[in-house]
C-alpha cells in the first residue's frame, strides 16, 4: 500500500535543469523562440463528465456523505444532456479554437492582477540561499557585482534566444515565462492591477535599481558599446552607491508596495501626481531588476538564522529593518545582507517558480567563478539618485504602510529546516517519486495532528502547452486517507499496508501534466458562466466548492541545483505554506502559518513532517524492494 501510495500522489512538473551554454558561444538564431512556441501544442478542454466524476471524487475525503449528496445531485443536473455545463463547455472549447491558451489570460487575472490581499507574504515567494563567505561592506559589494553579472550573463541568451530550450519525458516546454521575468513589474490599480515588460520594446531597458538605506538608484549595466560592466566595473559603482547613501533618515518609499492592492493602488495614483515622483516610479518600473543592499539582521544562531533569512527574503522584517528596502511591485529582487545573507524575493504574476530557480542556479554558479585579471577602469558616470517628493499624503501613507507591515511580520510564523536523515536517494531506491514521497508525509504529518485530511493544492506545470502556467494536483484522495489512518491503527498490519493496488489513483500525476486536471477547467467554466452574463450555476455557490478550494496545505516542491529553498505565505488563514527542495541526500523545508489561528504552528507541523518522513522510510525497510 506505502509504495502504491507513493508513486500515485502526483508530481510537480519541476522544469528539467538547462545545459547553460558559454558567453561566447552565444549566437542569435532568428525566430528560434517563436518557432518552437508554434510547435506546442494547445492547451486542451478536458470532458466536462470527466471532470465532474473526478471533482466528486476529490470531495469524497473531505465533506460529509450529506453534503456529498447534495453535491452529487447538483453535479447530475449541471452536466445533463442540454443542460448549462454543456453550454457552458461549448463556450470554452470555442474560446480554445481561437486562443493561443484559453486559460492563460484568465488565470493571470483572476490568480494575481484581480487577487486584492499584498504580494507580500500573500503572493510574492522568497528564495533562501546558502549564506555567503563575508561578513562587511566590501564583500557584500563584491558579491553584489558578481550577482548582477550573473543575472546579466543569463540575459544574454534570453536577448539572443538561445536559452536552451527544456524538455520533459522527451517533449518541449514553454520558454515564454523565462521572457517575461527581466524588465516587467506589477502597477498597482484601484480594482486591478497590470504587468508591464520593457524588454522587447524600441528602446529596452539598459539599467537595474539598487537600493539601499531606503534610497533609490539607477544603476546602468552596459557600456556604450552595448557590453555588459565587469565585475569590478559593478564594484565600483555600488561602492559609489553605498557611499551616496548613508543617510538613514530618508522616508522608506518602497514599503508602499506592501499594501493591500487597493490602498497601494490608491496612494500610487496620489504618488505619481508629481512629476519626480511618477518618473522616479517610472524608472523602477522600466529598470531590468531590482538588487536590495540589506543592513544585517540582529544575530542569530544556525537553527534561528534560517528563519530569520526567510523572512528578510519573504518580508524584510519589519519597519525597522529592511522592509522599505524593497520595491515589492517589481518582478525580481535580487537580497544582498551586509552579513551574508543572500536570496531574492520574486513578484509571481509573470512566471512559476522553476524559470526562477534556473536562473538562480545560473547565477549562483557564476558567482562562484575564478575573477579575470583586472583591465583597466575606465570612469563611469555616478549612478543617478532617484528623488520622491514627499508630500504630507503621501507621508501619512507611508506610516500606515509601516503599521500594515509590522503587523503582518508579527503574524507570519515560518520554520525552515534541513531534513538531513534522507534526500531522494531513498525514495529513488525503492523506484518511487521523491515528490510522491513527501506529498504522502505531509499527508500523514497533518493527519496526526489534526485527525482529518484536508484539501491539498500542489502545482502542476502546463509548460508542456503554449503559454502553459499551472493547475492543481490534489494530493488527498480516499486513498491517501486510508494509508495515513491505517499507518498509527495497531490492527493493521504491515502487509495490509503495502496490499496490492486499492485502486490507487495513480493517473493524478499524469492529468496534471496532460492537461486533465480539474481545477482550471471548473475556474474555467465558472469565468465562461460569468462572460456569458448568465446566473451561476449552482455548483460554484455550493458549500463543497467553497470546502474544494480551501487550501489548509498549499504546497510546492520547486527542485534546483543550489542547496536553496523557496518560501511562501499560507494560502488561507487556518492553513500553511509549505515548500520542498529535495537535494540528493538532504531536503530542504519551509513551512509557514499564521500566529493569529490558534489552531495553527508551523514548527509542530514541521517536527511531524520529519516524523512522518522517518516512520514512512522505516516502514519501507521492513519489506524486501522485491516486494514494492
Amino acid at each position: 500500500m506505502l509504495a502504491l501510495c507513493l508513486r500515485t500522489v502526483a508530481a510537480s512538473a519541476p522544469a528539467v535543469p538547462s545545459r547553460l551554454l558559454k558567453p561566447g558561444s552565444l549566437k542569435k538564431v532568428v525566430f528560434r523562440y517563436l518557432a518552437h512556441q508554434d510547435s506546442l501544442p494547445k492547451l486542451p478542454v478536458p470532458p466536462l463528465r470527466q471532470t465532474c466524476e473526478r471533482y466528486l471524487a476529490v470531495l469524497e475525503p473531505l465533506v460529509s456523505a450529506e453534503e456529498l449528496e447534495h453535491t452529487r445531485r447538483l453535479v447530475a443536473e449541471f452536466t445533463m444532456s442540454g443542460g448549462v455545463g454543456e453550454r457552458l463547455q461549448k463556450g470554452l472549447e470555442r474560446r480554445a479554437r481561437k486562443m493561443d491558451n484559453w486559460l492563460s489570460d484568465w488565470w493571470l487575472q483572476t490568480a494575481y492582477l484581480e487577487f486584492r490581499m499584498p504580494v507580500v507574504v500573500y503572493s510574492s515567494p522568497g528564495v533562501v540561499l546558502p549564506r555567503a563567505e563575508f561578513h562587511d561592506r566590501q564583500g557584500q559589494m563584491r558579491y553584489a557585482a558578481k550577482l548582477i553579472a550573473g543575472v546579466l550573463d543569463f540575459k544574454t541568451m534570453i536577448d539572443n534566444e538561445t536559452l536552451p530550450v527544456e524538455f520533459l519525458g522527451g517533449k518541449p516546454l514553454c520558454m515564454n515565462q523565462y521572457y517575461q521575468i527581466l524588465s516587467s513589474c506589477r502597477i498597482p490599480g484601484l480594482k486591478r492591477d497590470a504587468v508591464v515588460n520593457h524588454a522587447h520594446g524600441k528602446a529596452p531597458s539598459t539599467h537595474i535599481t539598487v537600493v539601499h538605506n531606503y534610497q533609490f538608484f539607477v544603476l546602468d549595466v552596459y557600456n556604450s558599446d552595448g557590453t555588459p560592466l565587469t565585475v569590478d566595473q559593478i564594484y565600483m559603482q555600488l561602492e559609489k552607491i553605498w557611499n551616496s547613501s548613508l543617510q538613514t533618515n530618508k522616508e522608506p518609499i518602497g514599503i508602499l508596495t506592501s499594501q493591500h492592492r487597493n490602498t497601494w493602488g490608491k496612494a500610487y495614483a496620489n504618488l505619481i501626481k508629481d512629476k519626480t515622483n511618477k518618473e522616479s516610479v517610472r524608472t523602477i518600473q522600466k529598470s531590468i531588476f531590482t538588487v536590495c543592499l540589506d543592513a544585517p539582521m540582529p544575530r542569530a544562531s544556525d537553527e534561528m538564522y534560517r528563519r530569520r533569512v526567510a523572512v528578510q527574503m519573504l518580508h524584510g522584517g519589519g519597519s525597522r529593518w529592511n522592509s522599505g528596502n524593497r520595491w515589492f511591485d517589481k518582478t525580481l529582487q535580487f537580497i544582498v545582507g551586509e552579513d551574508g545573507s543572500c536570496g531574492l524575493i520574486y513578484e509571481h504574476a509573470p512566471a512559476e517558480g522553476p524559470p526562477i530557480m534556473s536562473l538562480v542556479d545560473h547565477v549562483v554558479k557564476y558567482t562562484k567563478k575564478s575573477e579575470v585579471v583586472r583591465a583597466p577602469m575606465i570612469p563611469l558616470p555616478m549612478p543617478q539618485k532617484l528623488r520622491f517628493n514627499i508630500t504630507p499624503e503621501i507621508k501619512k501613507d507611508i506610516e500606515k504602510a509601516k503599521q500594515n507591515m509590522n503587523i503582518l511580520v508579527q503574524d507570519l510564523d515560518i520554520k525552515v529546516i534541513v531534513f538531513l536523515h534522507f534526500g531522494k536517494n531513498v525514495p529513488k531506491s525503492y523506484k518511487m517519486s521523491p515528490d510522491a514521497f513527501i506529498q504522502v508525509a505531509l499527508q500523514l504529518a497533518y493527519f496526526r495532528m489534526y485527525h482529518v485530511c484536508c484539501s491539498t493544492y500542489e502545482s502542476a506545470s502546463l509548460r508542456m502547452f503554449r503559454l502553459g502556467r499551472t493547475d492543481t494536483i490534489r494530493s488527498t484522495s480516499m486513498d491517501s486517507l486510508r494509508f495515513v489512518q491505517a499507518m498509527d491503527d495497531p490492527t493493521r498490519t504491515v502487509g495490509w499496508l503495502q496490499h496490492p493496488r486499492r485502486n490507487i489513483s495513480w493517473h493524478f500525476e499524469l492529468r496534471g501534466l496532460k492537461g486533465q486536471a480539474i481545477d482550471r477547467h471548473l475556474l474555467g467554466l465558472k469565468l465562461q458562466a460569468i462572460e456569458d452574463l448568465t446566473s451561476m450555476p449552482e455548483i460554484f455557490m455550493d458549500t463543497s466548492y467553497a470546502v474544494a478550494l480551501h487550501y489548509n496545505l498549499s504546497t510546492s516542491q520547486v527542485s534546483a541545483k543550489t542547496d536553496c529553498v523557496m518560501c511562501f505565505g499560507p494560502a488561507v488563514p487556518d492553513g500553511y505554506g509549505i515548500c520542498y527542495n529535495p537535494m540528493e541526500k538532504h531536503i530542504n523545508f519551509s513551512v509557514s502559518a499564521f500566529n493569529s489561528c490558534a489552531e495553527t504552528n508551523a514548527t509542530k507541523l514541521a517536527q511531524g513532517l520529519e516524523e512522518a518522513l522517518l516512520d514512512m522510510r522505516d516502514l519501507l525497510q521492513q519489506t524486501p524492494k522485491a516486494r514494492l
